[in-house]
């Protein structure tokens, strides 16, 4: 509970009546305890001197000026998608660019092959290889060389005797008017049809008779001619046979391959010869597309160096700016904390200062007043009069007054009775009254008993006790109030010593101010708990 609270109003009508018109309890000036803790304000102010910042009045100022510096010079954030359009553009045309200074150099390696041996030029490389694969199907084919060239002088002979009989067959059918044996049977087939007639001559009944005999001779000869057909397709079958016999697949794919290099290699040559025709031109061309593909390169790499360097100088101002702007935020934090600390030092003074049991002596004489209404409470510094209270305007004297005294019910013990609980029917006797009248404790003072540590009274006959408990931790408190207050002032002092070490250390001091704040306050009631 807070000291400087105004006093709760006691249960009892007595607490009440004395309290009623009290004023409430006053703090002590700062200036009064001067005197008291001198050491620990000076000390708080000279931190406080210390660790504020020395242009903590102009620093919005600088900050807006150097905010409108850094506005002013601030880099402009480059443009991603337009930056990867001009690279792709650039890129597409570089490459364009290599591909035909690739085609140049091809041509003037094919006109001008490369001297060193070991770093040969792709044309040379390919025409060594055909050359090789040329060689090789040529030492395959040199095996089955003398073999080959047997059968060619066979079928050499063999095509001779078939053309000498052919020649020996055409003169033979030179000289016979007719040209097959079916020419010469239709013809004597003519003649004897007319001889057997009758109406011939005589004369030519008999040339008739002479032609049928020659042409039955003719018809014996063409016999032969069949003979002499029949040996030439036999020597052509022949032929045939030892040709299928040297037609290998293998060797008829050796020979296929042999030609396509072969033409492979020509094509080359051709090449070579039209291309060393015009190889000055070609270094020429060489020359005018290195130096248009290197201007492709300085414009790939100045677009790269443009796009990052911007990129790179926002970002540097970008990270400049949060840090600027987090120590803006440290400072006006450090600001904020130091006059936290600054209030909050003010107010442990203050709470310090106040005098030491002040809420368990008023719940004492509370007490006091309720269970001995004779009781008179010594008003403390912080309750003495100051003359400024209200004052009582007249006094009435009751002495003159005749008649009974009107008195509460609480106060008509003796007279007043209150009605009994009867029985259920059937049960014998009623409700008796309790053997002894218990003793009224409002809840009020129920709790500041327990606020000062002693147990309520159950009867009339523990109030006695309870008041001497009472009175002796009242005693003890006002002896004891000037030494506590002292201690609770220097306990505040050190922990706001230790407060000022710990701030000079870079320890937060939000949360010890809060820890200094709690001690003063609960030391009373702590250091009460412990005497008691």
């Amino acid at each position: 509970m807070d000291p400087h609270s105004p006093a709760r109003p006691a249960s009892s009508h007595f607490a009440r009546t004395q309290f009623s018109r009290a004023p409430p309890p006053r703090r002590l000036p700062l200036r009064l305890l001067a005197h008291l803790v001198p050491s620990v304000r000076d000390s708080t102010q000279i931190t406080m001197a210390e660790t504020a910042p020395p242009a903590a009045v102009k620093a919005p100022e600088a900050a807006a000026a150097a905010a409108d510096s850094t506005q002013a010079a601030r880099p402009t954030r480059p443009d991603e998608n337009a930056f990867k359009d001009a690279l792709a553009k650039a890129e597409k045309a570089h490459k364009a660019s290599m591909d035909k200074l690739s085609a140049v150099k091809a041509k003037i390696d094919i006109a001008m092959p490369n001297k060193n041996k070991d770093q040969p030029s792709p044309t040379q490389k390919r025409r060594q290889e055909l050359i090789a694969q040329a060689n090789e199907i040529r030492q395959k084919q040199a095996g089955g060389k003398t073999a080959r060239t047997s059968k060619l002088d066979q079928i050499k002979r063999l095509d001779e005797q078939v053309r000498s009989r052919i020649t020996e067959q055409k003169t033979a059918k030179a000289k016979v008017p007719y040209k097959s044996a079916e020419d010469i049977d239709r013809q004597i087939a003519t003649l004897d049809a007319q001889v057997n007639s009758g109406t011939m001559k005589l004369v030519d009944e008999k040339k008739a008779l002479s032609d049928i005999s020659s042409l039955r001779k003719m018809r014996k000869n063409f016999g032969q001619f069949d003979d002499s057909q029949k040996q030439i397709d036999d020597l052509r079958n022949k032929i045939k046979e030892i040709k299928d016999g040297m037609d290998d697949p293998e060797q008829k794919a050796m020979s296929e391959q042999y030609s396509k290099i072969q033409a492979e290699l020509d094509t080359i040559k051709a090449e070579q010869d039209e291309a060393y025709k015009g190889i000055n031109s070609l270094r020429d061309e060489r020359s005018k597309l290195q130096s248009e593909q290197q201007e492709k390169y300085t414009a790939i790499k100045k677009l790269k160096d443009d796009y990052y360097g911007q990129k790179k100088a926002y970002q540097a101002y970008e990270r400049a700016a949060r840090e600027k702007q987090r120590e803006r935020r440290d400072a006006e934090y450090k600001q904020r904390q130091l006059e936290k600390k600054k209030a909050n030092a003010e107010r442990v003074l203050d709470e310090a200062s106040d005098p030491a049991y002040f809420e368990e002596i008023r719940r004492a004489n509370s007490l006091l007043q309720f269970l001995d209404p004779t009781h008179k409470s010594e008003k403390g510094p912080l309750m003495a009069d100051s003359g400024l209270s209200a004052q009582a305007q007249r006094t009435v004297d009751d002495a003159g007054l005749k008649g009974t005294k009107l008195l509460r019910k609480e106060d008509r013990e003796e007279e007043y009775a209150p009605a009994q609980k009867k029985g259920k029917k059937g049960k014998k006797g009623g409700a008796s009254a309790s053997a002894a009248k218990g003793y009224n404790c409002p809840p009020s003072v129920v709790e500041d008993c327990a606020f000062v540590g002693v147990d309520p009274p159950m009867s009339s006959e523990d109030v006695p006790a309870v008041i001497e408990k009472v009175k002796a931790k009242l005693d003890h408190w006002k002896n004891d109030q000037e030494a506590q207050t002292q201690r609770n002032i220097e306990k505040a002092k050190k922990e706001l010593d230790r407060l000022d070490k710990d701030e000079a250390n870079g320890v937060n001091g939000g949360d010890k101010v809060a820890e200094v704040t709690a001690a003063v306050k609960d030391a009373s009631i702590e250091e009460k708990k412990e005497e008691a």
